[in-house]
């Protein structure tokens, strides 16, 4: 059975979602919600507490919970940021399904995406990431089996940067990308849900560790409807 101030918070997060509590408006005050609620201001905060920890709302001081725009998610350009990295910041709304996990041998499409004349042995791993209950990014991974072995479906359930950084021991440095936006696919339109869009948006990766060399290349595949594409930039003359 769940607690009073977990009814609250799916409540809250309920109509932040639907769009009754609309983003960059400030929520009613923890009076007005205690009171609201016939609850007590401890569970009031509990509940408030969950939902900044979701990615629900912002706490300013002195001004009370700032609704955050929850029908789009930012994806910085220029950073190297897994999605297990932005998926904690939003809790339990996001989940990653692991399709698919082989070890096979380099396509000639992948030996032209790694630049090698070699075939060699890759990794190829596809996931579908999921958000508040929809199914809007399509993950598709290559890896160079000779750098990054031993992945397992957990391991890709939950971080392929991670295992590569914190077991491996590897730095991961930079990556070259490219966004296009494209036709689905039918891969696209089966694996996720994509709501009548009838284009995607493609982010492909070519990932580098700190000695120059590129052990990765991802394709991501995003609903255009739920992501924000952001970068900061600096004039130079």
């Amino acid at each position: 059975m769940k607690s009073k101030f977990q009814k609250i918070y799916d409540d809250l997060a309920e109509r932040i979602q639907n769009g009754g509590l609309k983003a960059n408006e400030l929520l009613p005050s923890e009076n007005e919600l205690a009171d609201s609620y016939k609850a007590s201001r401890e569970t009031i905060r509990k509940a408030l507490k969950l939902l900044s920890e979701h990615g629900y709302i912002q706490k300013m001081q002195g001004k009370g919970s700032v609704v955050l725009d929850v029908t789009k998610i930012n994806f910085p350009i220029s950073g190297l940021v897994s999605f297990r990295e932005l998926a904690d910041k939003m809790g339990k709304r996001a989940k990653t399904d692991v399709i698919r996990l082989e070890e096979q041998m380099m396509s000639l499409y992948m030996q032209e995406e790694f630049q090698v004349k070699e075939v060699a042995p890759i990794w190829n791993v596809t996931r579908v990431r999921e958000i508040d209950r929809e199914r809007i990014i399509l993950d598709k991974d290559y890896l160079l089996s000779s750098l990054v072995p031993g992945l397992t479906y957990e391991v890709c359930e939950r971080s392929l940067y991670a295992y590569v950084e914190e077991v491996l021991g590897l730095t991961i440095s930079f990556a070259k990308k490219e966004i296009t936006v494209e036709t689905p696919t039918e891969e696209d339109k089966e694996l996720l849900d994509l709501q009548g869009y009838d284009t995607i948006v493609v982010v492909k990766s070519h990932v580098y560790l700190d000695d120059a060399t590129m052990f990765q290349y991802t394709e991501s595949r995003h609903r255009p409807d739920k992501f924000r594409f952001v970068d900061f930039a600096r004039r130079t003359r």
